[in-house]
């Protein structure tokens, strides 16, 4: 939970735009700004209309101020530091402190006023992805406003009408802004809070960075061959699981900004395909699935009873995309006779395993380059789990509390319950 916030403000911003002169005079809201890497309790609203938050993964949401009727937020476009996962951190560019930035939340019929100041080197915008609103709003820079210079502050002004997932971004030299991790999550909640009602609500955004082993800072020309895939900029084993309690009802919301489509799939539940970019599917209109996948630039909101207890794996479906820092040039070796070659290469590398000699990727523990990560290898239970990138684990427990997002551990397996080697009597 954000215990502790840093709050600064923006000194010297200038004020732009016609419809903002009349708040020149008016002070910024407080820039609220964090580098934490784990997921953060949901916001409860401390004003405003009431609504039932939802958890960031790896992520938080921004904190409002109210005035005179209006919610305020305030954003800043800067350059961050964000950790992928342990071992390996990335130069990007971000909002308040993070990639993606937080995820703003705000209910049907909210006037709203987000402020955003551009610190970076070049010229910025935010679209609103998915929004109605007036089109001098649209953020789309040289046709609905002027670009955002450095040390700016625009100011963004329309009502939030519709209920769903959405997503900000920006639409200025979006090769190399979105390249650097400029997006975040925006999520519209219904008037009434008990419409649509889940128990948990996670929500975070799919991006892929092409980072090579060894530097700090994302290729922005790269198409296609990314070779660090991601939930909200973190790669697995630094994602953090998502826990439920047993029987209740959990809705997962993901929002596609990679350059390719993401095969989402849960183990042991079948779910149902709940909400899509242009919102709520009605009930009888909902179709079940156990992998869903998400177009680039959509979003989907899955929904699903914990009805299992234990330790379920949901990750991308692609193979590629459950791996980290892989190349994508290397020979496939398997059948071929290596053992008087791997001789000689050990006998200059000692760290040196050849592929498909009966080494599983668990045991080839070659020191890596600074700062990358190995493509496969979180710890778990019973051995090294074979995956990276975009995995994480359900975690669904019968003794958690409501409302406890903390991470209850490993599954303990009833006796008898668990996969076995056979032995012949």
């Amino acid at each position: 939970m954000l215990t502790r916030r840093q709050f600064f403000r923006g000194a010297g911003a200038a004020m732009a735009a016609g419809t903002v002169n009349k708040y020149a005079l008016a002070a910024l809201p407080e820039i609220v700004s964090t580098g934490a890497t784990t997921t953060q309790a949901p916001l409860e609203p401390p004003n405003g209309r009431p609504y039932r938050p939802v958890a960031t993964l790896n992520g938080w949401s921004l904190p409002w101020r109210m005035r005179n009727g209006i919610k305020e937020f305030h954003l800043v476009a800067e350059p961050v530091v964000r950790e992928i996962a342990p071992g390996m951190k990335a130069n990007l560019w971000g909002y308040n402190g993070q990639s993606p930035g937080p995820t703003i939340e705000v209910v049907e019929g909210d006037r709203l006023r987000i402020f955003v100041t551009n610190r970076l080197s070049e010229r910025t915008s935010i679209h609103w992805h998915g929004q109605r609103l007036p089109n001098g709003m649209d953020g789309v820079s040289g046709l609905t406003q002027p670009a955002i210079k450095p040390g700016q502050t625009y100011v963004y002004e329309f009502q939030a009408q519709r209920a769903g997932t959405f997503m900000y971004h920006p639409h200025a030299d979006e090769t190399t802004q979105m390249a650097m991790g400029m997006m975040g999550l925006w999520i519209t909640h219904p008037r009434d809070p008990q419409l649509l009602r889940v128990d948990r609500d996670y929500a975070f955004l799919l991006n892929a960075y092409d980072i090579s082993p060894g530097s700090y800072t994302p290729k922005v020309s790269t198409m296609l061959d990314f070779n660090l895939w991601t939930f909200n900029s973190r790669a697995y084993p630094g994602i953090d699981p998502m826990v439920a309690r047993l029987g209740e009802r959990v809705r997962i919301r993901a929002g596609n900004l990679t350059m390719t489509n993401h095969p989402i799939h849960l183990h042991g539940h079948e779910f149902v395909v709940a909400g899509t970019d242009g919102g709520w599917i009605p009930p009888a209109a909902r179709w079940p699935e156990v992998t869903t996948d998400i177009g680039v630039g959509q979003m989907r909101a899955i929904e699903f009873t914990a009805a299992a207890p234990g330790d379920w794996a949901f990750h991308c479906h692609k193979s590629h995309h459950t791996m980290n820092a892989m190349g994508h040039n290397v020979p496939n070796m398997i059948g071929v006779d290596q053992s008087d070659v791997a001789k000689q290469i050990a006998s200059l590398v000692p760290d040196y395993m050849a592929q498909g000699a009966g080494n599983g990727m668990e045991d080839m523990h070659a020191a890596l380059p600074d700062n990358t990560l190995s493509m496969m290898g979180g710890a778990g239970p019973y051995g090294s789990i074979e995956m990276g990138g975009m995995f994480t684990v359900v975690k669904i427990r019968a003794d958690l509390a409501h409302g406890d997002y903390r991470d209850p551990g490993w599954y303990k397996a009833p006796r008898g319950s668990v996969a076995y080697l056979w032995r012949e009597a």
